[in-house]
């Protein structure tokens, strides 16, 4: 520890690149405009299936890939016979 500890501060004090929050923001803006146009969700569900949508939209934009297409893919994928561990 103590020999990293000239840089434990470096994005502080690094004036070559400015720091912002604006990508975090991009990325939560449509949550916050859906949950704003729907007054919020109101079940478990609702908020897991929301979760998994903009995790597949987030993805397949970041990867420049056709978010229609992404999406068909998601759900023509063939789903375990098994539920996962924790799930459910």
């Amino acid at each position: 520890m103590a020999a990293n500890r000239a840089h434990l501060f470096a994005f502080m004090t690094d004036r070559d690149v400015p720091y912002t929050h604006n990508v975090s923001e991009r990325h939560l803006r449509p949550s916050i405009i859906f949950r704003k146009v729907t007054n919020g969700v109101r079940s478990e569900w609702g908020v897991e299936t929301y979760a998994a949508f903009r995790a597949v939209v987030s993805t397949a934009k970041a990867n420049c890939a056709p978010v229609l297409d992404t999406i068909r893919f998601v759900f023509a994928a063939r789903l375990p016979v098994e539920p996962m561990a924790g799930v459910g």
